[in-house]
């Protein structure tokens, strides 16, 4: 199964970071390269998620408008969450983020993102061909976005 795993580093107090990484306001405006937004009616769609919601995001991929639901399925306050594909695109989905402290008002959150395309082989193509780099574009905006807030 295709992972990847980001490190990034934010000037912030961990327990502040965790919960602008719950904030789906975040997620939409660091979305705008793919025009991601939350839809109306299947879930929640805007303020910080919690354990046990849902939302369905819609976005665009190539041209082609895309629907990925994600469940918060565990969470840790302050230190991990994990949402998982409820519906979508994907055979299996599953993002875990985590949260440590690296030195007076520094966080390191790390996300590990992990995936089964659907389709056997032609999944397995569409992964190398784009499937890794969009997933890794769309969480390296989100992170930035956490970071530029902070700055």
């Amino acid at each position: 199964m295709p992972e990847i795993v980001q490190r990034t580093m934010v000037r912030a107090p961990l327990d502040e970071v965790f919960e602008m990484s719950l904030d789906l306001d975040v997620e939409r405006v660091a979305g705008r390269r793919y025009k991601v937004r939350a839809v109306e009616g299947a879930g929640r769609t805007s303020g910080r998620i919690a354990l046990g919601e849902t939302v369905q995001w819609r976005l665009r991929v190539l041209g082609f408008p895309l629907t990925h639901t994600s469940h918060i399925t565990e969470l840790e306050r302050p230190r991990r969450f994990v949402d998982e594909m409820a519906a979508g695109a994907f055979a299996h989905f599953r993002h875990e983020h985590t949260f440590e402290v690296e030195g007076p008002g520094m966080t390191i959150m790390t996300d590990r993102m992990s995936w089964r395309s659907p389709a056997g082989v032609l999944g397995t193509l569409a992964d190398g061909l784009f499937v890794r780099r969009t997933l890794r574009q769309l969480l390296t905006d989100r992170n930035s976005e956490i970071v530029r807030r902070f700055s």
